[in-house]
C-alpha cells in the first residue's frame, strides 16, 4: 500500500457549518483538505487511476477536495481528513482481479436444460379442465 506524504496535502482552516451554537461562530475547526493528484509523489499506476475514479470530490484540474467537520477540534478533524484520503488512495492501489471467461460444463447445460423441460411440463398441467 502506497503511503502518503504529507508534503502532498495542503489544508485550510474554515467555519463548520450545523448546530454548534456560538462555538460555530467564532471557531474555524473544520477543515478543507487538498490533495493535487498529478503533483504528487505516488506512482503514476495510482495517480492514473485515482484520475479516472468517477468521484465529485476530484475537480476537472485533478484536485481532490475533502471536507471534514465531524470534530469540535481542529487537529481531529485533519487527521479524520488524512483517513479518508489515505482510503481512497488504498481503494485504488488494489487491483480488480481479471476475470476470465469460463465455459459452462456440459452437466450444468443438461441439468439447466432438465429443469426448464420439467417446468414447462408443470406448467402444461396448469392448464384448464375441458369437459
Amino acid at each position: 500500500m502506497p503511503t502518503l506524504d504529507p508534503a502532498d496535502v495542503e489544508f485550510s482552516a474554515i467555519r463548520a457549518q450545523g448546530p454548534g451554537g456560538q462555538n460555530v461562530n467564532k471557531v474555524s475547526c473544520a477543515v478543507h483538505l487538498r490533495f493535487a493528484i498529478a503533483a504528487s509523489s505516488l506512482p503514476d499506476a495510482i495517480k492514473e487511476r485515482l484520475l479516472a475514479l468517477r468521484d465529485s470530490r476530484i475537480s476537472k484540474d485533478g484536485v481532490l477536495v475533502l471536507k471534514a467537520q465531524q470534530s469540535r477540534s481542529l487537529e481531529q478533524n485533519k487527521e479524520e481528513a488524512l483517513q479518508r484520503l489515505q482510503q481512497i488512495i488504498d481503494s485504488v492501489a488494489v487491483l480488480p482481479t481479471i476475470r476470465r471467461a469460463t465455459k459452462p460444463t456440459r452437466g450444468s447445460q443438461r441439468r439447466r436444460l432438465d429443469s426448464k423441460s420439467t417446468h414447462g411440463l408443470l406448467k402444461q398441467s396448469r392448464g384448464k379442465v375441458l369437459g
